[in-house]
């Protein structure tokens, strides 16, 4: 089934920034939503100049409001008629080892990561039941696999909860025309790691999106992209020592 209609959050930058641009090169129309409009504007122009023939709706959102939410949620559904498919990108990476000042930080950053995706999914949700299809899609990590040290620390365990919180929707959903996939990028360079200067087999934006378009398309439940080396590392990272887990971030 084609999902026609596509619905990404966290769409200004990054991986949903890219995501959307190819999505418009297969035709898809696009509902796109972040915190900065101006990008989102920017964004939209870019699509136009890609493919004419799409229909591309931009709303604001915070998805830290979550009222908000549900209501650019439903607002979008009725631009484009119905939404086929969400994809809960929006995220953060802000923080640092626990104990050492930034609880602040890290708070923002499992609120945004966690509590605000499960708004998200909700809302997605809450469409997909009332159609009696759709297709939900998460944006976790390959560090889900594992907890991580420093900065990560915090959004490891947001991302673990993503791909619990995924599948438990799974479950609840079993039998039903409405599908779930956790999506697990291993590093891809995009705005939210811009910084990091040395991670292992870390790839470009455009490659690490062409990898996860293609995994959001078999809609199974977990896939960790690119493939290679990722579907083969997160199998060792399981029982990795803490000493490998440490060369890690």
């Amino acid at each position: 089934m084609k999902r026609q209609n596509i619905l990404i959050t966290g769409a200004s930058s990054g991986l949903g920034f890219t995501m959307a641009k190819m999505y418009a090169e297969q035709g898809r129309n696009l509902a796109l939503c972040a915190r900065r409009v101006d990008k989102l504007n920017e964004l939209k122009e870019e699509i136009a100049k890609i493919n004419p023939n799409v229909t591309v709706s931009v709303r604001v959102l915070d998805v830290n409001d979550h009222d908000q939410v549900f209501e650019v949620f439903r607002a979008f559904a009725e631009d484009l008629g119905h939404l086929d498919r969400v994809i809960v990108n929006a995220g953060m990476g802000k923080g640092a080892s626990l104990g050492t000042g930034y609880f602040h930080a890290n708070k923002q950053t499992a609120v945004t990561n966690f509590v605000s995706a499960i708004a998200q999914c909700e809302a997605a949700l809450e469409l997909f039941r009332a159609q009696n299809h759709g297709h939900l899609v998460t944006i976790s990590s390959v560090s889900a696999v594992r907890g991580f040290r420093r900065a990560m620390t915090v959004y490891a365990a947001t991302k673990a909860a993503i791909t619990s919180l995924t599948e438990g929707i799974r479950i609840d959903l079993l039998g039903s025309p409405i599908k779930a996939t956790t999506i697990h990028p291993g590093f891809i360079r995009s705005e939210i790691n811009e910084n990091v200067k040395k991670v292992p087999f870390m790839v470009d934006t455009e490659t690490g999106c062409r990898a996860i378009l293609k995994a959001i398309e078999k809609e199974g439940a977990n896939y960790y992209v690119p493939s290679w080396p990722w579907a083969l590392m997160c199998r060792f990272m399981k029982i990795a020592p803490l000493s490998f887990m440490a060369k890690m971030s």
